[in-house]
């Protein structure tokens, strides 16, 4: 099984410490909630699923680059240190693209995706000379073409397809089945269209084909069988439009353990073992393997990220079949981690503040949002004398955490605070009542 806490999280009488800090202290010293950004952790997986990827590619010839899905938590020092270990970045809106920028990730190791993209975030992305866009729709064919007209360039592409492999947790999540947004469809013939149209588009230059199945996918069966539809696509264009696509790009998705139960398999494994997949598929169709391309971000950034709680409110619950639930409050909830009440994620928690051999009993952490299902932890075993005041640990909230948090409630937004990288600091600073108001017109 894997461990849900990150790289540097250690226990002791003193409670969590993470990044050689200790979680009180942190939680003291920054506020709650918090998220803590584990650097070490964060790094050193952008650094073994970049060199796996390396090393499997050499293997067979071609070049993997692996693309951090910044959706997942976009921030400039994350970005930073993500580029610094050798990723590009993939942005899917224009504060995406121009938080790559400010991070000082070059143009070309950037890529756009998004099925509705606007016309300042194609000119934009043109203009600083990003390495591709992702064409996700017939009419954006043109638009494209039409912006790149205007700008004097060739826009770099790859074209979005609709495999029809499902695939992951949640079905808001799984993104490759025919009836949702995402895409142009294998099937229906309109992938093909899509490619037919580009090469004959002289202010498009078609760089290959691009998949993503879903999110929290713990098997490679999903990737390998898109994969495999990908490279049939790719010789039949070769065999009957003259033209070799350069490269395919299976996207993200990989899973990863939110609790001590959980089993999810190393991603630079993952990554490596798809590589040779592809090759072989490659292999059995006689063409030449493609250079491949991945978009890791819940893998990435997930675990490294722990969110500090404190505890207030404290409710045993009499349940119907004569049992109890404690009912433990915390100062946050649904706004700062909406994933348990949008996709029924299932998360663990644990006393951070000191240790205690009071027996466990069934638990549920709640927020202070006016909803009944503003649940951050469905069912947990906590220490019976769990208490107001005591600091609460939620491993596994980098992705999409502070990206899906709002202010419901007029709660502002935690900060996000880095450790293990020198003095502990804020990244993104922790919102305030002012900053609400200060959009408020009256």
């Amino acid at each position: 099984m894997s461990s849900p806490w990150s790289r540097t999280s250690t226990w002791d009488d003193g409670g969590l410490t993470i990044g050689g800090r200790r979680a009180h202290e942190l939680a003291d010293r920054f506020g709650t909630p918090s998220y803590v950004l584990d650097v070490a952790d964060l790094r050193s997986r952008c650094r073994e699923v970049r060199e796996a990827a390396e090393r499997a590619g050499a293997e067979h010839g071609v070049p993997v680059a692996i693309y951090y899905a910044s959706k997942a938590f976009s921030a400039t020092a994350v970005l930073r240190w993500a580029h610094a270990e050798g990723l590009r970045v993939d942005t899917a809106s224009l504060g995406e693209l121009v938080t790559a920028l400010r991070a000082g990730v070059p143009g070309e190791a950037i890529g756009l995706h998004g099925n509705n993209k606007s016309v300042e975030e194609i000119d934009t992305a043109l203009a600083h000379g990003v390495g591709r866009l992702v064409i996700d729709s017939l009419p954006e064919i043109d638009l494209v073409a039409e912006r790149a007209r205007a700008a004097g360039v060739v826009a770099p592409v790859m074209v979005r397809v609709t495999t029809g492999v499902h695939a992951g947790g949640h079905e808001h999540i799984a993104t490759a089945h025919e009836d949702q947004k995402f895409g142009l469809s294998l099937a229906t013939g309109a992938a093909r269209e899509a490619i037919d149209r580009i090469l004959a588009t002289p202010e498009l230059h078609l760089l290959g084909l691009h998949s993503h199945i879903g999110s929290q996918i713990l098997a490679t069966d999903g990737f390998v069988t898109a994969a495999r539809a990908l490279l049939r696509l790719r010789a039949q264009v070769a065999a009957e439009g003259g033209v070799l696509l350069g490269e395919l790009d299976l996207g993200g998705g990989f899973g990863v353990a939110y609790t001590p139960d959980d089993d999810a398999p190393p991603v630079p494994d993952v990554v490596a073992a798809l590589v040779g997949e592809v090759a072989a598929a490659a292999r059995e169709l006689g063409t030449p393997v493609p250079a491949l391309s991945f978009e890791p971000g819940r893998a990435l950034v997930g675990p490294a990220v722990t969110t500090l709680y404190r505890v207030g409110t404290v409710k045993p619950v009499r349940l119907d079949d004569g049992g109890e639930r404690v009912y433990v409050s915390v100062d946050g909830g649904m706004s700062d981690n909406i994933r348990t009440i949008l996709y029924d994620a299932v998360y663990t928690a644990a006393i951070a503040s000191r240790t205690s051999d009071a027996p466990p009993r069934l638990s549920r952490v709640v927020g202070k949002h006016c909803e009944s299902g503003d649940i951050v932890v469905r069912d947990v075993m906590l220490p019976g004398d769990i208490g107001a005041g005591d600091l609460l640990a939620v491993p596994v909230t980098g992705a999409y955490g502070r990206s899906l948090a709002s202010s419901y409630n007029q709660l502002p937004r935690p900060g996000v605070v880095a450790v293990g990288d020198g003095e502990p600091r804020e990244i993104v600073r922790r919102e305030t009542i002012d900053d609400l108001l200060a959009l408020d017109l009256g």
